[in-house]
């Protein structure tokens, strides 16, 4: 049996990156809502935000050391499976990741440990800059990333000599046509993300009886965060789809299983499309919506699949149904968010148990919705790597497909154990509670060393 050193380098950076972005995504929110709990309760002086503010940052801890033991593979593997890549886009590439360590990773650095031991060590004024300072810093980091991410999408700024990209214009490279709204969808994600783990966090100490103020103030901020931010996210996930239809129209034609462009576009429900005949079996569709939707028009045209050969197209499957597991999240976020909005403003939120029921569960829509924008991103813009300049193919390392499919076999089995650890250990966390916290001495007694060890391997990766 051959095997295909292109397809398994694919997977195994597939699989690492869509590992990592978990934690990212996580701790961007959750910093940010560390530090709005430590000013409300500086603000305030209400003790059982600072509770809840220990709490979170424990969990916040573990998720952060995750995301930074997982991320460090990445660029091991961009310079040994993608080398072709460094050497045509590193001109380019190299400075926007040397910012984001310069800007982000040093303020991060040098507020986490404070962040992470300072509680009854310093000042509390101190104490709650250095939470605010990493929150500034992982949105900082998140700036640097999608500005790199969105070159590659939408390369401007620069020019080929030889092959090899060269840049010319540092403002339209970073803020490059897609950048703003990348930005926006990521960062609105990961808020996102993080209330509706807390909101789940809440509603499940409600339902047991168990740490009831704290609970019912998680509620509160998550219901109130999502409710804003999950229609606010359709609104700029929209504005995003346009833009890739100005710039990636074939990626937006995989999303909408649309083949010809001659024909006004049919938004499918539901559909398999199927590449060798070129149609969509078993379609379920709204007729006309997807050009109602991209052209404001009921028989506007966009380009289809067929307007380019097979070899230019992306794996059309994979983009469309995870499209439509994205939108079908989204929608599902929306609705619970103004739903839980509407408890609230009738002051029935803390006692309407099915719908605590239903939230409790709901912890992983954001990481899923997450997920699935990225397949539709990334898979979207195949065969390219840098689109217009460098195909995927093109851009691989001679190493032995041997060699790829042993290290995607460790890299499964060595991220599954330490995912599952770090689950197990955050359950653990929930479990005992911000009531915990609350109760232990300055010097947090036994789980000192799990927060020694999360800071040690954030410290050793910067």
């Amino acid at each position: 049996m051959d095997l295909d050193p292109a397809l398994l380098a694919r997977l195994q950076f597939a699989f690492t990156i869509s590992f990592h972005i978990i934690f990212p995504s996580f701790t961007i929110g959750l910093s940010a809502f560390i530090a709005t709990l430590l000013v409300r309760w500086r603000i305030t002086g209400r003790e059982h935000l600072h509770r809840l503010a220990r709490f979170w940052t424990r969990i916040f801890a573990v998720s952060f050391a995750m995301g930074v033991v997982s991320g460090i593979v990445l660029s091991y593997e961009i310079g040994t499976n993608w080398s072709r890549f460094s050497a045509v886009t590193g001109n380019v590439l190299g400075p926007l990741l040397g910012y984001e360590v310069l800007t982000a990773f040093f303020l991060e650095a040098t507020f986490l440990g404070i962040m992470l031991f300072g509680w009854r060590r310093v000042p509390p004024n101190l104490h709650v800059f250095s939470a605010i300072a990493v929150a500034v810093g992982t949105a900082i980091s998140t700036f640097w990333i999608l500005a790199a991410n969105s070159w590659m999408q939408t390369p401007v700024g620069h020019e080929m000599r030889d092959g090899i990209a060269f840049p010319l214009d540092w403002w339209a490279i970073v803020f490059n046509p897609s950048f703003p709204y990348r930005i926006a969808h990521m960062l609105t994600a990961s808020y996102l993300t993080t209330a509706f783990v807390v909101l789940a966090v809440g509603a499940r100490y409600l339902l047991a009886g168990r740490h009831i103020e704290e609970g019912r103030t998680m509620l509160r901020m998550a219901v109130g965060l999502s409710a804003v931010l999950a229609p606010l996210q359709f609104l700029i996930g929209d504005l995003h789809g346009l833009n890739t239809l100005a710039h990636q129209p074939i990626k937006v034609a995989a999303m909408e299983g649309h083949w010809d462009g001659t024909k006004p576009g049919d938004f499918h429900i539901f559909a398999w499309p199927d590449e060798k005949t070129e149609t969509n079996r078993f379609a379920l569709s709204v007729p006309r919506g997807s050009s109602l939707i991209l052209t404001h028009k009921i028989d506007g045209l966009f380009p289809g699949l067929k307007s380019v050969p097979p070899s230019e197209r992306p794996p059309v499957p994979n983009v469309f149904f995870a499209f439509r597991i994205m939108i079908g999240v989204g929608f599902a976020m929306i609705g619970a968010a103004l739903f839980g909005a509407f408890l609230l403003w009738r002051g029935k939120l803390f006692e309407t148990r099915w719908y605590l029921r239903i939230v409790s569960f709901g912890w992983w829509t954001g990481f899923v919705a997450i997920l699935a924008g990225w397949i539709v991103t990334e898979q979207g813009w195949q065969p390219w790597l840098v689109h217009g300049i460098l195909r995927t193919a093109d851009a691989l390392s001679p190493v032995p497909a041997a060699s790829l499919a042993t290290t995607l076999a460790l890299f499964v089995l060595v991220y599954g154990i330490v995912f599952a650890a770090g689950i197990y250990y955050i359950n653990r966390l929930i479990n005992h509670g911000p009531t915990g916290a609350a109760a232990e001495p300055p010097t947090m007694g036994a789980p000192a060393r799990p927060f020694s060890a999360a800071h040690d391997a954030g410290r050793e990766a910067v």
